[in-house]
């Protein structure tokens, strides 16, 4: 494991300096490297970043065809749909006032439709690429361990009961003990800025 440091930021700090003058787009996240003074921005900057940089041995990644093209495959659809779907419900959802039921019906739906994805994808196999757990599928853990907590807040819990490659797939990397850590540092740093988990 990758020694690292992290600083819990405020929502009401991410658009002020000092925070963007390292993001400028003044959103989470944000890495900066002391071994490389390489400051970045966007997850799948940052993700791409660390595997080049820190998983030389290929324990996460691959690097020969056509694996190495479909771990960037899965990343781009965490990237441009689980992550903006679930971050638009998880606003509609718990933040928003007034409610407006039409956007949370709408990102709930396509928060079922990305389950529905990877549920299918995983029918066959453990993992989403290859026969290792890789970035790619680390890159849906945080929303999707958040979106347990949205399915039972909009009474949809059973959802999950035609996801079931999916859900397997989620404890699977939820068993990990580099993802139990890292889950139980968001869940702290959540509840003690009031936030749901």
């Amino acid at each position: 494991m990758i020694p690292y440091d992290y600083v819990l930021v405020e929502f009401t700090e991410v658009k002020q300096e000092p925070y963007i003058g390292i993001n400028p787009n003044g959103r989470l996240p944000t890495i900066e490297d002391p071994n490389t003074g390489i400051k970045l921005w966007e997850t799948g900057a940052i993700i791409l970043y660390l595997v080049d940089q820190y998983d030389t041995d290929g324990k996460l990644s691959y690097t020969s065809s056509p694996e190495k093209y479909d771990c960037l495959k899965w990343l781009m659809f965490q990237v441009s749909g689980q992550g903006p779907y679930f971050g638009q419900l998880a606003w509609f959802a718990r933040f928003h006032k007034p409610t407006v039921p039409s956007a949370t019906e709408r990102y709930a739906n396509e928060m079922e439709r990305i389950f529905g994805v990877l549920d299918r994808s995983l029918t066959h196999r453990q993992w989403l690429v290859g026969d290792k757990c890789t970035y790619a599928d680390l890159s849906f853990v945080t929303w999707s361990h958040n979106a347990k907590g949205l399915v039972q807040e909009l009474g949809k819990s059973n959802m999950m009961d035609k996801y079931p490659h999916y859900t397997r797939w989620l404890d699977s990397m939820e068993s990990r003990p580099s993802v139990q850590e890292c889950v139980r540092e968001i869940v702290a740093g959540r509840a003690a800025h009031g936030l749901p988990t």
